[in-house]
C-alpha cells in the first residue's frame, strides 16, 4: 500500500468557498503552513487584497500578507483543486451547484465544514458521495473586518469520511490541519460527531437569540436561561441516542465549563440575527427536530424554539 505522502500532495491546492471569520482563519493557517491556498470572497475583496489577513487570539497576532493572500471574486478564477473546503453558512448552500463544478478536477475532495445536520447529505446528491468528507469545527472566532479575524477560543476539528471509517485521505487531511498548527482529530462516524456539536449549537446560538439578543455568559447567569439550556440538551442527547450515538455526562459537563470560560460570546446565530442576516434555522433546529421526530422521540423544548426562531427570523435573506 502506497503512503498518504505518495497519493496526496504535500502543499495541497486548496480553495476556502465562504470568507468568513471560520474559513478565513483556517484558510490563512493552512496557507502559513505550505498549503496553496486561494480564498472566494463575496465582501471586502479590495480590503484583503491590500492588507492581507489578520488572526489575533489575546495579545498574539499572526499576519498572512497580501502577497500570500490570494482572494479571488469567483470560483472560475481559481480553477480546480485538491480540496474544496466549504465554510459557508447553510442558508447559502442553493449555491453550491454553481459554485463547485470549477473548482472539480478527477480527484478533488470537498471538505465541508458547515453546521447542523443536511449538508453531507446535499453535496453527496450534487457531487458523488465518493468526493464528500465532512468536519466538525469547534471554534469561538468573529470576523472584525475584512480579512481581520478574532479567535476567542482556536478549539478543534473533527473529520470524518461521510460514509465509512476514517479513510487515509481523511488521516492526510488530519496531517495538513494539525501541520497548521490546528488541533484535529479522525472520527470514524461523522453523524455521531455532528449530534455531539448540537449538543452546543442548539441551546447556545438558539438561546442567544430568544433571550433577547444575549451573550452566552448572560445566558447562564440566568438559574431559568439555564435550565432551558439543559433542557434543550436533554433533547438532544435523547434523540442522539436513538439513533445510537451515547453522548457521555462528562462531554455534557465540559461543554458547560468550556462555555463559562469564553465569557461574552457571541454565537454565529446571534451575529447574523443581530445584524439583520439570514440564521441558518433548518439546519441546526429544524433538520434535528424533523429527524428525532421521524424516529419516534419528542422534542418539546426543540419545537419551540424551532417555531420561535422562525418566527423572530422570517423575510431575512
Amino acid at each position: 500500500m502506497h503512503s498518504a505522502i505518495s497519493i496526496w500532495p504535500a502543499n495541497p491546492r486548496i480553495a476556502i468557498v465562504g470568507a468568513g471569520a471560520i474559513g478565513t482563519f483556517y484558510g490563512a493557517r493552512l496557507a502559513l503552513a505550505g498549503a496553496d491556498v486561494h480564498f472566494f470572497v463575496r465582501s471586502g475583496l479590495a480590503e484583503i487584497r491590500a492588507h492581507g489577513i489578520v488572526l489575533r487570539e489575546g495579545e498574539a497576532v499572526q499576519t498572512l500578507p497580501p502577497e500570500r493572500t490570494a482572494v479571488h471574486a469567483s470560483t472560475g478564477e481559481i480553477g480546480p483543486v485538491d480540496v474544496a473546503l466549504i465554510t459557508l453558512k447553510n442558508t447559502a448552500n442553493g449555491r453550491l451547484a454553481d459554485l463547485l463544478p470549477p473548482l472539480l478536477g478527477p480527484r478533488t475532495i470537498i471538505l465541508t465544514l458547515q453546521n447542523g445536520l443536511g449538508a453531507d447529505e446535499l453535496l453527496s446528491s450534487l457531487f458523488g458521495r465518493e468526493r464528500v468528507i465532512g468536519g466538525l469545527a469547534f471554534i469561538a472566532a468573529v470576523r472584525e473586518a475584512p480579512g481581520e479575524i478574532r479567535i476567542y477560543t482556536p478549539g478543534y476539528v473533527t473529520l470524518g469520511e461521510f460514509t465509512g471509517r476514517a479513510s487515509e485521505r481523511v488521516r492526510w487531511l488530519v496531517a495538513l490541519f494539525q501541520r497548521a498548527g490546528i488541533k484535529c482529530e479522525a472520527v470514524d462516524d461523522l453523524t455521531e460527531a455532528r449530534w455531539r456539536k448540537l449538543v452546543w449549537n442548539v441551546p447556545y446560538n438558539g438561546l442567544t437569540i430568544a433571550a433577547g439578543g444575549v451573550p452566552t455568559d448572560q445566558l447562564l447567569a440566568s438559574p431559568e436561561w439555564e435550565q432551558e439550556v439543559r433542557a434543550l440538551i436533554d433533547e438532544v442527547v435523547g434523540a442522539a441516542a436513538r439513533f445510537g450515538y451515547v453522548i457521555p455526562a462528562d462531554f455534557i459537563t465540559e461543554q458547560f465549563a468550556h462555555t463559562r470560560r469564553m465569557g461574552a460570546y457571541q454565537p454565529s446565530s446571534l451575529i447574523d440575527y443581530l445584524a439583520g442576516r439570514e440564521v441558518e434555522v433548518e439546519a441546526i433546529w429544524g433538520e434535528p427536530l424533523r429527524r428525532a421526530q421521524a424516529a419516534g422521540v419528542a422534542m418539546p423544548h426543540l419545537g419551540r424554539l424551532y417555531a420561535q426562531l422562525k418566527q423572530l427570523t422570517a423575510g431575512r435573506r
